[in-house]
């Protein structure tokens, strides 16, 4: 796990200086080892940072140079079934000289070129650059598990040739994080203030787009080339989650696949020559890892847990002990004060780079600073709720759809006028008559969706007539339409397929990996495995959903290793006591801080009904702590990027 920056200027020398400043500016993601590469007379420069998990020998150095083709690659990440690659390539007469996967993938390359990353079976940025093309070669992983930012130059040029940031006009950048590529420009991007609405849509800014211009996310599942002759830059999808229709093959079948592809998933993730941990929450996901790990290994397991003080309802801790006591693990336990989560707010916010409303991220960040005075490697259950539809969400619109089905067209305006009533607009009931008056298409916006009725009062009149003319906003629309037009062959799948393109990669992910290695862990996620993905995808969604009940596969999978106490319990996600919070603890702080007269968000929203939404929810008129929340970390990041 690794940190990587690059720059290509086909017009002038690059500033060696600025660009190791670039890769130290996240020492974190690689504390063991720091590297760089100038060719092309240093008009191609690449960096790198190193946290040493496999081959921690100086072999496994980057940036890695293959001699005879004079090939270069940076690499973030792990392909797990690296060894096996290998093996094929050394069948062919292909010779390695190091032990490190970062080898593979390099003569992989050079073997079967662009195609080499469909061989790859892991979470990985990539970035390598082909002396005989002139071309810098990028690839993500199919998940979006490890990030890949870039900056391309889409404004006009002024007579120096340069654009309105300062970059020369065909200059190209990328890294691991924001910050590193904000170190590369003379001026601070601009902030893209109209994706702001789709931040107060969903909690996080979907799709290829951030808040600041030009600096843009490689999607999951694509390369990318920049072409250093023509100083062209291209991007295209190598690979996507096959919603197809298939015959049902019948549960039996799902159930033996299902169990074999997991338990291959895990074993692909033990490979490290550095020790391994479980974060375990005390979910079936979790659970599930630690429990099929246990079978592998007579070494007692390491697992953590992290909770706050506040009660059963935002402690799952009993669970975890449960699963720890069964299983014999050493188990480590945290407990987080309010005052430790409202004082790391800032660093949060920093550490994230993009405004994300994840609450959970705080206690994510000192359960991995815990965990690595023991381990280097910890493994966790992200993935499963997107691909075996765990979420009660998903239950809820199925419920929706069945109404809408039965109801006539005119049924569907009566939900919306209903709706509409006052005493019922703005309650829960009124939420979901509003979401029943519509299509699809227009009701589902993932997971996380926040409710969009309070934005017609909060905006500024400026702002939203901004958002009326953003063609930026409008691409990212089209980009969230696109998802649903993808033809699959049921409801469910079609909310799992958008989940898992916006929210599984832009709010789960990316806390997951910034807040693992701000602490230099890298966590693995075994049901991300993109085989039991693509298994996922092809069955029937009455056995990931059945009769009301979500995860219903792999639940039976985990009969008769599990306690039926864990397998069953309602799931809990990971509580954050935020609504009391606001109300005790974070009260001075949000209130100071929203209601300033020089908040950054001032510009976007009206003061008088963020004062109005922080009263409502100290009085307890109207629990507003998402809200709120939201309105914090967007306040925080305009301050550190506006």
């Amino acid at each position: 796990m690794c940190g990587i920056v690059g720059v290509v200027k086909p017009n002038a020398a690059i500033d060696i200086e600025l660009v190791k400043q670039m890769r130290d500016s996240f020492t974190y993601r690689g504390p063991d080892d720091g590297g760089l590469w100038a060719g092309n007379d240093e008009h191609v420069v690449l960096g790198h940072r190193r946290l040493s998990i496999i081959d921690r020998s100086h072999n496994g150095h980057q940036p890695m140079i293959d001699e005879p083709s004079g090939c270069v690659i940076v690499f973030n990440g792990e392909v797990f079934n690296y060894r096996e690659i290998k093996e094929t390539l050394v069948s062919k007469g292909v010779e390695f000289k190091t032990e490190s996967d970062t080898e593979v993938i390099l003569k992989a390359y050079l073997a079967y070129g662009d195609e080499c990353v469909q061989q790859f079976n892991g979470m990985f940025a990539i970035a390598i650059w082909d002396p005989a093309k002139q071309q810098l070669i990028m690839f993500r992983d199919r998940l979006g598990i490890k990030p890949f930012y870039y900056y391309v130059n889409e404004n006009s040029i002024n007579e120096q040739g340069v654009n309105e940031n300062g970059v020369d006009e065909n200059s190209f950048i990328f890294a691991s994080e924001c910050k590193a590529i904000e170190l590369a420009l003379p001026h601070k991007p601009k902030i893209l203030a109209p994706l702001i609405d789709q931040y107060m849509s969903f909690g996080y800014v979907p799709g290829e787009y951030t808040l600041q211009e030009g600096i843009k996310r490689l999607l999951p599942g694509h390369k990318a080339v920049y072409d250093y002759s023509t100083a062209t830059f291209t991007t295209s999808s190598y690979w996507d989650i096959p919603f197809e229709e298939q015959e049902d093959k019948g549960f039996d079948h799902y159930l033996a696949e299902g169990k074999a592809l997991l338990n291959d998933a895990i074993d692909l993730r033990l490979r490290s020559d550095v020790p391994l941990g479980i974060f375990l929450s005390g979910g079936i996901d979790s659970s599930a890892v630690v429990g099929l790990l246990a079978e592998r290994t007579q070494e007692q397991l390491q697992t953590y847990s992290v909770a706050f003080d506040f009660g059963q309802d935002f402690n799952e801790t009993k669970y975890a002990r449960l699963i720890s006591e069964k299983f014999n693990t050493h188990h480590h336990e945290l407990m987080l004060k309010p005052e430790t989560f409202r004082d790391f707010i800032p660093e949060y916010v920093r550490l994230m780079d993009e405004p994300v409303t994840e609450s959970a991220a705080i206690a994510l960040h000192f359960l991995s600073q815990m965990t690595t005075q023991d381990v280097t490697v910890v493994l966790s259950g992200e993935g499963s709720d997107e691909i075996f539809g765990g979420y009660d969400l998903y239950r809820y619109m199925l419920v929706i759809e069945r109404i809408r089905s039965v109801a006539s067209s005119g049924g569907a305006k009566l939900f919306g006028h209903l709706a509409k009533l006052p005493g019922i607009k703005t309650s829960k009931i009124g939420k979901y008559l509003q979401l029943a008056s519509l299509p699809m298409e227009e009701r589902y916006k993932g997971i996380s969706t926040y409710d969009g009725r309070i934005k017609e009062q909060l905006y500024t009149e400026n702002f939203k007539k901004s958002l009326q003319e953003s063609s930026t906003l409008k691409e990212t629309n089209s980009f969230l339409s696109r998802l649903f037009s993808k033809k699959t062959k049921d409801v469910l799948s079609r909310m799992l397929y958008f989940d898992t393109k916006t929210w599984l990669v832009d709010d789960l992910l990316i806390k997951a990996d910034r807040m693992s290695m701000a602490s230099s862990l890298e966590l693995r996620v075994p049901f991300l495995d993109y085989r039991l993905v693509e298994f996922a995808a092809r069955m029937p969604a009455k056995y990931k959903v059945h009769k009301g009940q979500g995860k219903y596969l792999l639940k039976k999978m985990m009969e008769g290793l599990l306690p039926d106490e864990i397998i069953y319990r309602k799931k809990m996600g990971f509580p954050t006591p935020l609504k009391l919070m606001f109300q005790g603890e974070l009260k001075d702080y949000s209130h100071a801080l929203l209601l300033d007269d020089n908040a950054k968000i001032n510009a976007y929203f009206d003061k008088h009904i963020i004062r109005n939404i922080l009263e409502e929810h100290q009085e307890n008129k109207q629990d507003h702590h998402r809200l709120i929340w939201q309105l914090v970390v967007l306040e925080e990041w305009l301050k550190q990027h506006g």
